[in-house]
């Protein structure tokens, strides 16, 4: 599914100064125009019944829904602890950055929430293997209650061509 944000609409949402445009399909130069909004999701995740999308894209940017480590099409959570769960997680993630368009050495910011946060340490040894090089910005907090029971969830967005 496609929707159009009017650039008046971003300007105003920015706090910016809105600037009257003639013809809403393009913008003066330097001023943004219209932006694609799309949602994105899989056949096999849409027949899981799941309430969202595994991502959203806007213009250059990709955002991903939490990840949770469960078996790809499937709503079974890996077996093995956090750092297997975390492990399923950022390879859920890297296969959706995939899927449509990025990587994990574009994602720019993560949000990590993790059951419990005395498996923090274990969580971060599998954490950093996925970013190598420079890390993304990142949140972290520790919640109570993951859906199906999980250890951790990951959300991320990510830059996309």
């Amino acid at each position: 599914m496609h929707i159009r944000l009017p650039a008046l609409l971003l300007v105003l949402l920015a706090g910016c100064t809105p600037v009257e445009l003639d013809d809403p399909t393009t913008a003066p130069e330097g001023v943004v125009g219209p932006i694609d909004v799309e949602y994105l999701a899989t056949p096999e995740q849409q027949a899981l019944g799941l309430p969202f999308s595994e991502a959203v894209r806007v213009g250059p940017m990709l955002y991903l829904s939490g990840q949770i480590g469960n078996l790809p099409g499937t709503l079974t959570l890996v077996e093995g602890g956090i750092q297997a769960e975390t492990r399923q997680t950022m390879d859920n993630i890297r296969a959706i950055l995939e899927r449509y368009g990025s990587s994990l050495d574009r994602v720019v910011k993560c949000t990590v929430m993790v059951a419990d946060m005395a498996e923090w340490p274990a969580l971060n040894e599998v954490y950093v293997e996925y970013f190598p090089g420079p890390k993304p910005a990142r949140s972290a907090l520790g919640a109570n209650g993951l859906a199906l029971g999980a250890r951790v969830e990951i959300e991320c967005w990510a830059t996309v061509d």
